[in-house]
């Protein structure tokens, strides 16, 4: 009890750290008094000085939509290989298996290529509404990109249903050719593209929190929290799921219903995720993983402290993603993959060393 106790106090300080060098550390350094003073002129406590007035723009329309981007997304892909690894049964499963990942950056992408050229013949703008076209971007790529991910996942429950029984060997193979296919539609849509969307969608390919508004993180939180929280009612599920199907069915569980729901609820939050910064691997993998490590596979423990720590780690990522090469900032889906790969290749050997042993 008291090693529980200590591991989620870490966390939580942990949390608060990242929370406060977020919003103190980056090309423009903001001090603690200037986050008090905005605070108080927010309560009335104090009227709007104007020394202020560029820190307030620093702190409230860019460092806050990123942070709130970056818990939404952390936690929810966390939450979502937490999920995705007790169902399978896998400590190396990623909920990008059934394709919902790279479906949603396939939609996304496709909308960046040929948007311009479809709203056109579409007569939603003019062949010189530039600004209308970066209007309708910015709704229909998320759009897309959530599209893209609710459908590699249908087309993956379609092929791995029968009969009202989902297998899953046969939804993971669906989903390797998923991903194979949606890979081969990003590279024709890159190798159609101009310089300028090729920048862009380099750029979002590889993650970033950036570029969330306050709009866009209000609906992703109507999905992602609600989802999360439901995937919490069946962390007991998943307990009884790691000692096999049979074993959760005569306990009483309706098996195929809790699969169906938990990867329609675990694709529901990656495609939101994708829809909202991008393509950022790895942490539902990594996560699940550590905390696996200090708490044990009870996904009582295992959920919440995996949602702190997800939020967390892409917290500090942001933070030196904006560091590192300031005034500029490299894509947040490298860092996490400078993270991810040497950690995930760590889990390869180890598990190797187990089965020769």
């Amino acid at each position: 009890m008291m090693k529980k106790t200590l591991i989620y106090s870490t966390l939580l300080a942990f949390f608060i750290c990242a929370l406060t060098g977020s919003l103190l550390v980056g090309a423009v350094s903001v001090s603690p008094s200037d986050v008090w003073a905005l605070l108080a002129q927010y309560f009335g406590l104090i009227e709007n000085p104007e020394t202020f007035s560029l820190n307030q723009y620093v702190i409230t329309d860019l460092r806050l939509p990123r942070i709130a981007t970056a818990i939404l997304v952390g936690s929810g892909l966390a939450a979502a290989g937490v999920c995705t690894q007790g169902l399978f049964r896998n400590p190396l499963a990623d909920p990008s298996l059934i394709g919902v990942s790279s479906g949603s950056a396939l939609g996304a992408i496709f909308i960046i290529v040929l948007g311009p050229s479809l709203y056109i013949n579409l007569g939603l703008i003019s062949e010189r509404g530039e600004n209308n076209t970066a209007n309708i971007q910015a709704i229909a790529l998320p759009l897309f990109a959530f599209a893209g991910g609710l459908l590699a996942t249908i087309v993956a429950f379609k092929i791995a249903s029968y009969k009202g029984r989902t297998d899953t060997a046969l939804l993971l193979l669906a989903g390797v050719a998923i991903n194979a296919v949606c890979g081969a539609g990003i590279g024709l849509l890159s190798y159609l593209s101009d310089d300028n969307q090729l920048r862009d969608l380099t750029f979002w390919n590889l993650g970033s929190v950036s570029k969330s508004d306050w709009s866009q993180i209000m609906l992703a939180s109507l999905i992602i929290l609600p989802s999360s929280f439901v995937l919490f009612t069946f962390r007991r599920a998943l307990n009884c799921f790691l000692l096999g199907e049979s074993v959760a069915s005569h306990i009483g569980y309706n098996v195929t219903f809790i699969k169906r729901s938990i990867i329609a609820l675990t694709s529901l939050i990656v495609g939101t995720a994708v829809a909202m910064s991008g393509v950022i691997g790895f942490v539902g993998l990594v996560v699940p993983h550590m905390m696996r490590m200090l708490l044990g596979a009870n996904h009582e423990q295992l959920l919440p402290s995996s949602i702190i720590f997800g939020a967390s780690l892409l917290m500090f990522a942001d933070i030196f993603t904006r560091i590192i090469v300031a005034p500029a900032e490299l894509p947040i889906g490298l860092i996490m993959s400078m993270i991810g790969g040497p950690f995930f290749l760590g889990l390869l050997i180890k598990q190797r060393r187990s089965m020769s042993l």
